[in-house]
C-alpha cells in the first residue's frame, strides 16, 4: 500500500471525541494481536484524499491552506466497514459519502491539476474511495476475527472533519496541518 513507501499525503483528520471512536477501534485490534501497524508508523486516524510518492511538499502547503480556508468543518459519519483486498490487507470505517465530502476532494483534485500535480488512478474523483484505517497487514487468517471485533462497534459514529495536514511517510510525519474555516496554522 502506498503508506509503505516513502511519499507525501494529504489527510482530513476528526474532532477528538471521533478521533477516540477510532483509536478505540485501532486499541482494541492492537491488544487482540490483530493488527499494530497504524500505531507503529506513529500514525493518526485520518481519511487520505490525496498520496503521491513524489511532489513538492510546499505546493501541498499553499493548496492545502487556500482549501481549508474557504472550507467549513466537514459533517463525517463513519457507518460502514470496509476491507481493501489489493491493499496490504487494510480493514477501515468507511464515512457515508456526502456531496460535501466528494466536493471538497473534487476542489482539491482541481487545485492540484492547475498546478500539474499528477494524481493518481485511485485519487481521481470518480474513483476516490473515501475510507478510514483501522488495520494494514491484516494476516488472512486472522481477517474473520478482525471483522467481528470492527462489528462490535457501535456504528455510525459521526463527528467532525476539522483539520486538513501534510504528512510525509513512512514512519508517518506531519509537515503542517490547517483548521478548515480558518487560514491560521492548526
Amino acid at each position: 500500500f502506498l503508506e509503505m513507501s516513502q511519499g507525501y499525503g494529504i489527510e482530513l483528520y476528526f474532532d477528538p471525541a471521533l478521533e477516540n471512536q477510532v483509536l478505540k477501534a485501532w486499541n482494541i485490534l492492537a491488544r487482540r494481536q490483530i493488527s499494530t501497524r497504524l500505531i507503529e508508523i506513529e500514525s493518526r486516524p485520518h481519511i487520505t484524499l490525496f498520496s503521491t510518492p513524489f511532489t513538492d511538499p510546499l505546493k501541498l502547503e499553499n493548496i492545502v491552506k487556500t482549501l481549508a480556508s474557504r472550507q467549513e468543518p466537514l459533517a463525517i459519519s463513519l457507518s460502514s466497514i470496509g476491507s481493501l483486498a489489493n491493499y496490504n490487507n487494510v480493514f477501515f470505517l468507511a464515512p457515508t459519502p456526502s456531496l460535501a465530502l466528494l466536493q471538497f476532494h473534487s476542489q482539491l483534485c482541481d487545485a492540484m491539476k492547475k498546478e500539474d500535480i499528477e494524481i493518481g488512478e485511485d485519487y481521481r474523483p470518480d474513483s476516490w474511495i473515501p475510507y478510514c484505517p483501522v488495520a494494514e497487514e491484516v494476516p488472512k487468517s486472522r481477517m474473520a476475527e478482525a471483522f467481528t471485533v470492527l462489528r462490535d462497534l457501535k456504528l455510525p459514529v459521526s463527528g467532525y472533519a476539522m483539520d486538513i495536514g501534510v504528512v510525509e511517510f513512512s514512519p508517518v510525519r506531519e509537515h503542517f496541518s490547517f483548521m478548515l474555516g480558518n487560514t491560521v496554522e492548526a
